[in-house]
């Protein structure tokens, strides 16, 4: 169930999510909270220099992992403008992070890279719950995806020469 909370959280997604865009990156942006509310970590996507595996949900794995007990990551949660990818949501199982609340989903994304003619990636995209067993997750939030969808309109259309 999505709440007032998570939808600010998922607004500062987007928001993170324009700023890779603006930067020249992939549309992605996520935020860690801890259990009592408080904005832990963000980051927004940073693949355009050649390394696919700088996910900001990845990065959110890595830093929890590096700042909080056990405890506490299984108590916050995770937004994102987008749905984990397989690594990443291997990345949330292995670190021992809590929910996760996604704007868009993967076969959201999928969808919209065939209709604007992208070739699919190279990793298959597979729900969350494929990849991780015991994480509650919440998603997608159609009011919030399609201000993702438009994001990555305008990332796509850009690249067209």
């Amino acid at each position: 169930m999505i709440n007032d909370r998570d939808q600010l959280h998922l607004q500062r997604c987007i928001e993170l999510a324009r700023t890779a865009l603006e930067a020249g990156d992939e549309p992605f942006g996520s935020v860690l909270v801890s259990a009592s509310g408080e904005v832990l970590a963000e980051d927004h996507n940073r693949v355009a220099g050649g390394d696919h595996t700088r996910h900001p949900e990845f990065a959110l794995a890595r830093w929890a992992a590096a700042n909080l007990s056990e405890e506490e990551r299984s108590r916050a949660t995770v937004y994102t403008s987008g749905e984990h990818c397989p690594m990443c949501a291997a990345a949330h199982g292995w670190v021992g992070l809590g929910r996760i609340v996604y704007a868009s989903s993967s076969g959201q994304l999928v969808q919209w890279l065939e209709e604007l003619g992208v070739p699919a990636p190279r990793v298959r995209p597979l729900p969350i719950q494929d990849v991780i067993r015991d994480s509650v997750v919440d998603g997608p939030v159609p009011e919030l995806a399609e201000a993702v969808h438009v994001l990555h309109r305008l990332f796509h259309a850009k690249k067209r020469p």
